[in-house]
C-alpha cells in the first residue's frame, strides 16, 4: 500500500527544481526607492570619480586663472605688479627670488620680487610668462574650436548623404591627412603670422579638422540606419533636422573627447611654430616664443627655459587626461570607477 505524503504549501516536491527566492538585499526587499538616472547624469557622475581626469581639471584652471587675473587682460587689470613690457633694473644676475624652504617648513612660499627671474632686459619673467600662457591658451582652444567645427560638419554631410558628397569630402581629407600637419601649419604660419594670434589659431583649425571628421563620419553611418532615424525621415523631417536633431546629439560623446584632445594638440602645434619663428610673432609672444627667444640663454639662465616649458607640459598634460577621463565617462562599457 503507497503511502500518499502531504505536500506542504510552497515546499518544492522531491526531484522539483527549486525555484530561486527574490534577494533580501535588494532594494525591492529593503523598500528603498530607485532613482532613475539620465545619461547626463551618469556621464556626469563617472567624470567626477576619475582622479586623474579631476586633478588635471583643478590644475588646468588654475593655471588659467593664475595666467588671466596675474597681469590682467584686455581692459580688465591685474594683481602682478610687474609689467611683462617695462624694464626694470637686473637684480642679482636674474636669478629667480622665489624661495621653496620655507614653504618646505610650513612657513610658507616665498615669491620675492621677481620669482621667475628677469630676462636679459630686465623684463619680469613671471609677467612674460603669464602673458605666452594667456596667448597659447587662447590659440589652443580657438584651434580646438574651429577644428571640431569643421570636422564634425564634414564627417556629418559625408556620412549621411553619401554619394558624390561623400566622395568628394573624403578624397579632400585624404589628401591633408597625407601632408604633414606641422608643413601646412608652418606654411600657413609664415603667411599669416603677422595677422593676430585669433587669425593664427583660425588658421590652424583649418588645417587640424581631418582626423575628427573621420570619426564622426563613422558615427553617422552606423546611425543613419537606425529605427528613430527612419522614423524621422518618415514623419517628413528634412536631412539636416535629422543631422542636428536626432543624429549629432548621440555622436556628442565622440565629438567632446575629441575636441578636447584637439585643445592638447593644438598648444603643442602651436608651440612648435612659435618655435621655428612661424607662430606668434614681437611684440607678442607666447611660451613657444619665449622657449626660442631664450633658447641660447639654456646653459647660462635655465631658467628663462624651464619655467615656459613647465607651463606647456602642465597645460598638455592636464588636457590630455580630461579627455581621458572624458572617454572613460561617454563610454558605456568602461567599469565604474572607483572613488
Amino acid at each position: 500500500m503507497k503511502l500518499l505524503s502531504k505536500r506542504v504549501p510552497g515546499r518544492p516536491r522531491t526531484g522539483e527544481p527549486t525555484r530561486p527566492e527574490p534577494a533580501e538585499s535588494s532594494a525591492a526587499a529593503q523598500g528603498l526607492s530607485i532613482q532613475p538616472r539620465t545619461q547626463a547624469e551618469l556621464v556626469r557622475r563617472r567624470f567626477f570619480r576619475h582622479r586623474a581626469a579631476m586633478i588635471s581639471l583643478v590644475v588646468l584652471v588654475a593655471i588659467m586663472v593664475l595666467a588671466f587675473s596675474s597681469i590682467g587682460f584686455g581692459p580688465v587689470p591685474g594683481w602682478w605688479p610687474h609689467s611683462y613690457t617695462q624694464p626694470m633694473p637686473v637684480q642679482d644676475r636674474g636669478v629667480p627670488t622665489i624661495d621653496l624652504v620655507p614653504w618646505l617648513d610650513g612657513d610658507g612660499l616665498s615669491w620675492g620680487n621677481h620669482p621667475f627671474g628677469q630676462d636679459n632686459k630686465g623684463v619680469d619673467f613671471f609677467a612674460l610668462t603669464m602673458r605666452g600662457t594667456q596667448r597659447s591658451l587662447i590659440i589652443a582652444f580657438v584651434v580646438g574650436l574651429v577644428a571640431t567645427v569643421v570636422g564634425t560638419l564634414v564627417g556629418a554631410m559625408s556620412g549621411y548623404f553619401r554619394g558624390t558628397v561623400e566622395a568628394v569630402l573624403m578624397r579632400l581629407t585624404d589628401v591633408l591627412i597625407t601632408i604633414p600637419t606641422l608643413v601646412i601649419a608652418a606654411v600657413l604660419g609664415k603667411r599669416f603670422g603677422n595677422s593676430g594670434i585669433f587669425f593664427l589659431a583660425v588658421v590652424l583649425g583649418v588645417i587640424t579638422w581631418m582626423g575628427l571628421a573621420r570619426i564622426v563620419r563613422g558615427e553617422i553611418l552606423a546611425l543613419r540606419e537606425k529605427e528613430f532615424v527612419e522614423a524621422a525621415r518618415a514623419l517628413g523631417a528634412g536631412p539636416w533636422r535629422i543631422i542636428v536633431k536626432h543624429i549629432l546629439p548621440n555622436t556628442l560623446g565622440v565629438i567632446i573627447v575629441s575636441a578636447t584632445l584637439a585643445v592638447a594638440s593644438a598648444i603643442l602645434l602651436e608651440t612648435s611654430l612659435s618655435f621655428l619663428g612661424l607662430g606668434v610673432r614681437p611684440p607678442d609672444t607666447s611660451l613657444g616664443a619665449l622657449i626660442d627667444q631664450y633658447q641660447d640663454a639654456f646653459q647660462t639662465r635655465p631658467w628663462l627655459f624651464w619655467w615656459p616649458g613647465l607651463f606647456i607640459v602642465g597645460i598638455a598634460l592636464s588636457v590630455n587626461f580630461i579627455g581621458d577621463g572624458l572617454r572613460d565617462a561617454y563610454d558605456p562599457r568602461q567599469q565604474r570607477v572607483r572613488a
